[in-house]
């Protein structure tokens, strides 16, 4: 028998959910099509809308929190594996050995204290905060519920009473009905209307006290890890010391081509290398040019008309003994193009002159064509006569020292790797 009361009465909830469902399912379509009121809170409508915003900011706030802490989780290992390697390379005859492998204990706790507080003192004071929202949204929903029933109780009353045939009875249960509801409405309306307001007000501190908490914790970190490095630091210069001869160079890029000089000098020689044989140059076919063209000071002027055929008109000593006079200029280039050069008013400077650089790094020449750096060195960069004879990663210049001492090209100027100078100008 207490089987079946337990049942009956399961059954009878199960039967009145129902019926409040269908009839709060019924008000809300009569709400909607305008034939039914329906009581609205424009104040507690703004107070959920504060809490639905609450809710998204807090969710997102936990979402990159929780991503952060997988970067530190992250950088900790990769800072990890950085030191495994660092104690693999070191090798065991080396100074500071046992000082470089304590760093990188203290290095791998660091990191370990440092998310563990995080997540103490970040990560779960925010699931915590996030906690209650749950709940509260529960309740807003329920209180929801509740007002249709209110508003359809009402209704329901207001009709029996505006009917025909009032039925004293029925009118005396509705009004039951409609007390019941809006007390239990009430109840719960009054109980978010505190809270609510209350929590919105509360996200302030919560993101102060949760960012200076993250702030503090790294600062912290930041000051204990910056002494590590510093320590890691001293142990390197003191290995460098003692090794110092083995220290990394700076080189220059190997020069594919023949040495520019030597290879001006096979052609200068053979330019001016004596003919064999008759010294006198052949005379050219009949009909065919000149090889070397004559070059004329002068020109004559024709014979005047009338003037006897065959004459001529003798040339002053002057005109006749003067030497043909060739200047040839070559352009400054840079890769084939024409530059400027030095133009009038930069005598001070090489023709062609491009820019200066100075040397960071010494540089010990190789071949006669190369220049001597020592750091500090000045160089006026010039272009190459043939952008072909340029190698890559060189450039021709010559030291501003050797310039203002000679003003001379041809001894001073000669080729130098780029990657051991920096442009100042």
């Amino acid at each position: 028998m207490a089987e079946m009361g337990s049942k009956g009465v399961t059954a009878g909830k199960i039967a009145s959910n129902v019926q409040k469902k269908l009839t709060r399912a019924q008000e809300k379509v009569l709400q909607k099509l305008g034939k039914a009121d329906e009581t609205k809170d424009e104040q507690f409508e703004q107070c959920v809308q504060n809490f639905n915003k609450q809710l998204t900011e807090g969710t997102r706030l936990q979402k990159d929190l929780r991503t952060y802490l997988a970067s530190v989780k992250a950088m900790h290992e990769a800072s990890k594996k950085l030191n495994e390697c660092l104690q693999e390379v070191y090798e065991p005859d080396w100074p500071g050995r046992d000082e470089a492998n304590k760093i990188a204990e203290n290095n791998d706790l660091l990191w370990m204290d440092f998310h563990q507080k995080l997540v103490d003192q970040a990560l779960l004071t925010m699931d915590t905060y996030l906690g209650q929202f749950p709940d509260i949204k529960s309740r807003i929903a329920k209180r929801g519920r509740k007002l249709v029933d209110y508003d359809s109780a009402r209704h329901h009353y207001e009709s029996l009473q505006t009917a025909k045939k009032k039925d004293e009875a029925k009118i005396a249960k509705a009004e039951e009905e409609l007390v019941k509801a809006q007390k239990v409405f009430e109840e719960m309306n009054v109980d978010l209307q505190e809270e609510l307001p209350s929590l919105w007000n509360s996200r302030v501190g919560f993101y102060v006290n949760t960012f200076q908490s993250i702030a503090g914790l790294e600062e912290n970190f930041h000051k204990e890890m910056s002494k590590l490095h510093q320590n890691l630091n001293d142990v390197l210069v003191s290995l460098e010391k003692q090794h110092g001869s083995n220290t990394f160079t700076v080189k220059a890029q190997p020069r594919k081509k023949t040495k520019l000089f030597s290879r001006l000098r096979r052609k200068k020689n053979s330019d001016s290398a004596p003919a064999v044989g008759n010294k006198s140059p052949s005379p050219p076919p009949d009909g065919s040019p000149a090889t070397t063209p004559e070059i004329r000071v002068n020109h004559e002027p024709e014979p005047a008309s009338g003037a006897t055929a065959g004459a001529t008109i003798p040339k002053s000593p002057s005109q006749s003994s003067l030497p043909a006079v060739v200047v040839e200029t070559f352009p400054a280039t840079v890769n084939g193009t024409v530059e400027g050069g030095s133009g009038p008013g930069r005598l001070d400077l090489p023709p062609g002159f491009m820019f200066k650089v100075q040397a960071q790094h010494d540089y010990t020449a190789t071949d006669t064509d190369e220049l001597q750096l020592k750091a500090g060195d000045v160089v006026l960069v010039i272009p190459f006569q043939n952008p072909e004879e340029q190698d890559e990663g060189w450039l021709m210049g010559v030291k501003e020292s050797d310039w203002n001492q000679h003003k001379e090209l041809e001894k001073c100027r000669g080729v130098f790797p780029e990657n051991f100078t920096e442009r100042v100008q």
